[in-house]
């Protein structure tokens, strides 16, 4: 059995906390256990849509310095970059067959918060370098209700 919730509020929280209470509570009876996880909500969809218009937009009109030379990014690129750029400091491993590998961020692991920082990083990066958003990247506004 798996029991999961989007929350948004105390009222909704609690309605759902009692059902999944009287869900389970025949098997705890009878011996049975349970792992039970509350976390904030990881990055929202309306984000992520945004986040990766972003990228694209960014990979198709900025370049980078990459081995020396100025070349266009994939927009995975421009995330690895981005994000390493919302930690102040950087993390720079060996590779097992020679090399360096940048110890970024993970995005997949960002809540609410955190991914609205990177969008807006991205945003003042794209300003920076002229970047002409298109009309999904500009949906910045898009309301949700819940607060990281």
């Amino acid at each position: 059995m798996r029991l999961s919730a989007r929350l948004a509020n105390a009222q909704q929280a609690w309605a759902w906390l009692q059902r999944a209470y009287e869900a389970i509570k025949p098997m705890l009876l009878d011996g049975r256990c349970f792992h039970v996880e509350i976390r904030p909500e990881k990055r929202s969809d309306a984000q992520n849509r945004i986040f990766w218009s972003i990228m694209g937009d960014i990979s198709r009109q900025v370049q980078w310095m990459v081995d020396g030379r100025m070349v266009k990014l994939d927009p995975e690129e421009w995330k690895e970059v981005l994000s390493a750029g919302l930690r102040k400091t950087q993390r720079v491993a060996a590779g097992i067959e020679g090399g360096f590998v940048m110890l970024g961020q993970r995005t997949s692991k960002m809540g609410v918060r955190e991914m609205g920082d990177l969008i807006e990083l991205a945003y003042a990066f794209g300003a920076q370098h002229d970047v002409q958003w298109s009309r999904t990247s500009l949906s910045r506004d898009v309301p949700d209700e819940c607060v990281a």
